[in-house]
């Protein structure tokens, strides 16, 4: 379930996020605005990556059940997630 953005979609992100921040007092930042749609298309990279990361253990972890459960269904599906948020947790990130 992880999530692929083009490079397009990325930066119009990164410009409605750093548009949010502005918005509010706690998002005033000092420098550019340029630098600051870089830092933010790059957390969102590193994201990215780690969701792709996860994902990939997640899916090796299902596939070594000896009873195999067919993706896409419902039983997959909760397996999925029971065991993404558990990855999560180990991660400290849920």
């Amino acid at each position: 379930m992880g999530t692929v953005l083009s490079d397009e979609k990325q930066m119009h992100l990164s410009h409605v996020i750093l548009q949010s921040l502005e918005r509010t007092a706690e998002g005033r930042f000092v420098g550019s605005s340029t630098l600051a749609l870089r830092e933010i298309k790059l957390v969102l990279a590193e994201h990215m990556l780690l969701e792709k990361e996860i994902d990939k253990i997640v899916r090796a972890r299902l596939q070594s059940y000896s009873r195999k459960i067919p993706e896409g269904s419902s039983e997959w599906d909760v397996m999925y997630q029971k065991t993404y948020e558990e990855e999560l947790r180990k991660r400290k990130l849920g």
